[in-house]
């Protein structure tokens, strides 16, 4: 039998959008657990730090270095439970990572569960599982998300004040429905280079007046050029559809599966269904990008607005200290905790009927888990198997998440 609660040990990817050696939050926090090999780069961009048993990038425990795909598959009942293996089969049913963001991520959607099923028998090789990628972000700083479309009555002003989006209207005198966004969206994406280009070059002409409470786009266009390319679709996509959010720390969105979104900038706690599928169509090379048509037509229109991307908190009561808020997104495969210790205080977290991951993202401290006493601090990571209590002491101001599903 395994211990019901073990240390895990990490690994970054290096996808050019991260942060550059030490830079990278994501970087700092894995190098953070010790005897790993893990050192970091200054000369190398570090985007994501991977925490769960996806086979992609697994964490591994501490000790032994297994897999922990390989640990869970020769122990799900001891560690997921009967609940969590009925509702979601033998693998933790969720994906967290810590993301350190330097420019725009491509802009992209998370297929459904029926799309990814069907891209997964037709591609397996790209489209790597059949699940959708519903997921959260929580701010750890500050942070800049394009995430779901503005409010139609907010993209009309724009296309009916700007003379040079006349080009990507279907008729004049549209009024704006999701279809006529869909249709929008379609024409910009297959607009050629020069297009693009010269849209946005007119665009950046226009007086800031005319933009209305939409003026920032004349301050995140030259920025996005500079990252990308003046060709860029993505650009127009997101800078004249999407919704622009600024969120501090503690603060989060709820992006659900066929959902655009793109974050620009920060270091996050990101977590999402179990899943690695995703539609890329703008923020990246045009070899990269994938079919438009399948893009569009995947495409949803909830979120509509910059509140309804927003994910509230609540206390938990799963807290016994009231020492723990709580993420609870509109899907079934996980909740987020949140528990902040000033030095000295304590916390309990009650039994979960399921798996957790919990980090900590700052501070130090003791553990208490299965009768075992552990030391946490800044960039340890756990595994928690069902039904055991958690206890925190913190020695310096201490914070943790910890994702789970019961």
């Amino acid at each position: 039998m395994v211990a019901s609660v073990f240390q895990l040990q990490c690994s970054c990817n290096n996808y050019p959008w991260g942060k550059k050696g030490n830079e990278s939050l994501a970087a700092t926090l894995c190098a953070k657990t010790p005897n790993t090999g893990f050192h970091v780069d200054e000369s190398k961009e570090y985007a994501e730090m991977w925490m769960g048993d996806y086979p992609v990038l697994p964490a591994k425990a501490w000790k032994s270095g297994e897999e922990l795909h390989k640990i869970v598959d020769e122990n799900k009942e001891q560690l997921l439970g009967k609940t969590c293996m009925e509702k979601f089969g033998g693998v933790l049913p969720f994906l967290p990572k810590i993301l350190s963001i330097s420019k725009a991520l491509p802009l992209q959607i998370h297929p459904n569960k029926e799309l990814s099923a069907k891209l997964h028998a037709k591609d397996p090789e790209k489209f790597t599982d059949p699940n959708h990628k519903p997921e959260i972000a929580i701010a750890l700083g500050p942070f800049e998300v394009f995430a779901g479309f503005k409010d139609n009555k907010d993209i009309q002003a724009l296309f009916s004040a700007l003379a040079p989006l006349e080009r990507y209207l279907p008729r004049k005198d549209v009024n704006f429905d999701n279809g006529v966004l869909k249709e929008v969206c379609y024409k910009i994406l297959t607009a050629s280079d020069q297009e693009i280009a010269t849209t946005q070059k007119e665009l950046a002409e226009v007086g800031q007046e005319t933009y209305g409470k939409q003026a920032y786009i004349l301050d995140l266009l030259p920025r996005l050029q500079e990252q990308y390319s003046r060709q860029d679709p993505g650009n127009l996509i997101a800078l004249l559809t999407m919704n622009y959010l600024t969120l501090s720390a503690g603060e989060a969105i709820y992006v659900p599966a066929d959902a655009p979104h793109a974050y620009l900038s920060g270091d996050i706690v990101e977590c999402m269904a179990r899943s690695n599928n995703v539609l890329n169509t703008g923020f990246c090379p045009r070899a990269d990008r994938d079919s438009l048509e399948l893009f569009t037509s995947a495409l949803t229109f909830s979120p509509h607005n910059g509140e309804e991307v927003k994910l509230g908190t609540s206390q938990t009561e799963k807290s016994m200290h009231g020492k723990t808020s709580e993420y609870a997104p509109p899907m079934s495969e996980f909740n987020m905790l949140r528990t902040r210790l000033k030095e000295g205080e304590k916390e309990k977290i009650k039994a979960i009927g399921g798996p957790s991951v919990l980090f900590a993202t700052s501070g130090s401290g003791q553990m208490l888990a299965d009768g075992q006493t552990h030391e946490i601090k800044e960039g340890y990571i756990f595994f928690v198997g069902q039904g055991v209590e958690v206890s925190y002491e913190a020695s310096t101001g201490l914070e943790v998440y910890q994702a789970y599903a019961e």
